[in-house]
């Protein structure tokens, strides 16, 4: 699932992967993957519950990824920021189990908030489950690009938008040559929509 979510990653030159924001930080397994994908790139996770910071550090090395971890509520942090990336990834659930879903400000107005740090020829990467369509939407507003990548036996829709040459074959190909992702790319499929 981590894969499908930072694998857009490769649809960048490797000169535009210098700066990286993680909405949703978590235990910091999108990080990792980024990290591994633009081992030079600035990255920024944000992540409002300090609990889950505190134990990301203490069983998954999150310290050791070299990000910075911002402690803060997404929405409130995309309000103020002014700095742009090349890469936005959007992980934003609350619930639990398989009762999580978007918060209220998703997609709008967080994923127009989101779009405003893309950098130009960035790109703007989304996870979403039963609100895929309506982020869909959103997104082919916001962007000229839209692709949608399904993981096989997940409910997820890994939603990105960027420049007008997405390409899902492009991308398909990038990950099947990928030594970070080549043992997913099976279990990934890759569309525009």
């Amino acid at each position: 699932m981590w894969d499908a979510l930072a694998a857009p990653i490769l649809v960048l030159p490797q000169a535009r992967r210098r700066s990286i924001l993680i909405l949703g930080l978590g235990g910091g397994s999108a990080a990792r993957i980024a990290r591994a994908l633009a081992p030079r790139a600035a990255i920024v996770g944000v992540e409002r519950d300090a609990d889950v910071v505190r134990a990301a550090r203490r069983w998954f090395d999150l310290d050791q990824l070299g990000i910075e971890v911002v402690e803060h509520d997404a929405l409130a942090y995309l309000r103020r920021a002014r700095r742009q990336f090349d890469v936005v990834i959007e992980d934003i659930f609350v619930g639990r189990g398989r009762g999580v879903h978007k918060p209220d400000w998703l997609p709008d107005p967080g994923l127009t908030l989101a779009a405003r740090r893309v950098a130009h020829g960035g790109i703007l990467v989304s996870n979403a489950i039963d609100e895929a369509p309506q982020v869909v939407r959103h997104l082919r507003g916001l962007f000229p690009g839209t692709l949608r990548i399904d993981v096989d036996d997940y409910d997820n829709r890994i939603l990105v938008g960027g420049p007008a040459l997405l390409s899902g074959r492009a991308l398909r190909a990038a990950v099947a040559h990928s030594p970070v992702l080549r043992e997913s790319s099976a279990t990934l499929r890759f569309r525009r929509v």
